[in-house]
């Protein structure tokens, strides 16, 4: 995608005019952002996207004809594009919602989260900032187009990490996480021993439907860590509002510190884990925006531990990860190559 210039083009999906006005209006309160149209099918926004070109297409879920599930896997095989769903359809804790965000989309809201009577205070500045941040951001593709690449030869350097032994696996990621973490994840088998730690910033309310939802495409149980828990073989998602952390006796803690503009933070979990395993340390740190991850990136790599970056090519935003690599990575690559050196890992005995 080319560098977005001039004001942001959005399409709206959306089968009640009504809303589609209010919304188009609430958009349109920022002089950076145009309405290029409002569509009021999935089959007619496939179409749009075709013709109008738009920066971003905010989309409603429950449509008439192809739901918009079918439109994101759609466009992001044939026209991909920044997809923000905006919809009744996915209240906390669907798993449709996770089905969209795995499938490509960037961001879910409910339609019950848009003051859209409110369009001029701070709240609503916030969003159409973020919206406008969205738009200039590379699609990521489906999971199906990940696990095709999943199926080529792995990077030949994945051979030179196994230094040594794991004891847990620390993964962060952002915009664009939940279909690379799909994509690893699956990969891992049945009988993985190393406990998988994971922080996916995620819309407040709908981390658990996502966990529902992954538990049934993979191999190894999903589940939402609980404080106290013994980190066991699985893989354990940090919550909404807390840090997750693992403590010297191998036990999830769950904090509200340090503050800061995540919680659950990356770095929060990836400096746990350096303090706690030392050189049986591994921190991945995929797609996302800013700088999470790459103090704690840096804690592992100081105390001897494995540390791995997604690429720029396979990242839908090139922030979290870069910062990583350029703080220095064992292994920065594609989604496929990270999998594979994930997979190729020897657990640690005694520590977890």
């Amino acid at each position: 995608m080319s560098p977005v210039t001039g004001p942001r083009r959005v399409l709206i999906c959306e089968d009640s005019r009504a809303y589609a006005t209010a919304l188009s209006r609430f958009l349109e309160r920022d002089p950076e952002i145009e309405v290029v149209g409002i569509a009021p099918t999935g089959e007619q926004a496939i179409a749009e996207v075709e013709r109008l070109e738009p920066h971003l297409l905010t989309l409603d879920m429950q449509l008439p004809g192809m739901d918009g599930l079918e439109v994101v896997k759609t466009l992001m095989e044939s026209h991909p594009l920044p997809v923000v769903v905006i919809s009744a359809q996915v209240a906390r804790g669907s798993e449709r919602a996770a089905a969209a965000l795995a499938a490509g989309a960037l961001e879910i809201l409910s339609k019950e989260q848009l003051r859209l009577d409110q369009p001029d205070d701070v709240w609503a500045q916030a969003m159409r900032s973020r919206l406008r941040r969205l738009s200039s951001m590379r699609a990521g593709r489906s999971g199906r187009a990940r696990r095709q690449d999943q199926r080529r030869p792995p990077a030949p350097r994945t051979a030179e990490l196994r230094r040594g032994p794991a004891a847990a696996i620390g993964i962060g990621a952002s915009t664009g996480g939940p279909p690379v973490l799909e994509a690893i994840l699956e990969e891992l088998p049945a009988d993985f021993a190393v406990p998988v730690l994971v922080v996916q910033h995620m819309t407040p309310g709908f981390i658990d439907g996502f966990v529902r939802w992954l538990d049934r495409k993979v191999a190894l149980p999903v589940r939402v860590a609980a404080d106290g828990a013994r980190a066991t073989a699985g893989i354990w998602f940090a919550p909404d509002g807390a840090h997750l952390l693992l403590t010297e006796s191998g036990r999830f803690a769950l904090a509200d510190q340090p503050p800061g503009p995540h919680r659950p933070s990356v770095d929060s979990l990836l400096s746990s884990l350096a303090q706690s395993l030392g050189a049986e340390a591994v921190g991945v740190v995929l797609t996302g925006m800013g700088r999470d991850g790459a103090m704690g990136a840096a804690e592992i790599r100081r105390a001897g531990g494995l540390v791995i970056a997604q690429d720029e090519a396979s990242s839908v935003v090139f922030g979290m990860p870069r910062a990583v690599a350029e703080e220095g990575a064992d292994l920065v690559a594609e989604p496929a190559g990270l999998a594979h050196a994930l997979a190729a890992l020897r657990p640690a005995r005694g520590k977890t």
